[in-house]
């Protein structure tokens, strides 16, 4: 994610990050924090998906939300 916007605007966009991403836990939202690596390794983790596939959805979800 762009750093400023997404971290400037984290609290805007946690509702779609929520929405595109179900599975990523209030707990871990909060670490990512608007972290755009955090949000790669989270997504990873949760969906067991390559860091390339994370990365591919991170680069859709910005181009759709953002």
């Amino acid at each position: 994610m762009n750093k400023q916007i997404a971290e400037g605007n984290w609290n805007q966009v946690l509702g779609k990050v929520k929405a595109q991403w179900g599975k990523l836990t209030d707990d871990q939202l909060k670490v990512i924090a608007g972290k755009r690596t955090e949000l790669l390794g989270k997504i990873q983790s949760a969906y067991g998906v390559s860091a390339d596939e994370a990365e591919k959805q991170i680069k859709s979800f910005e181009t759709a939300t953002l």
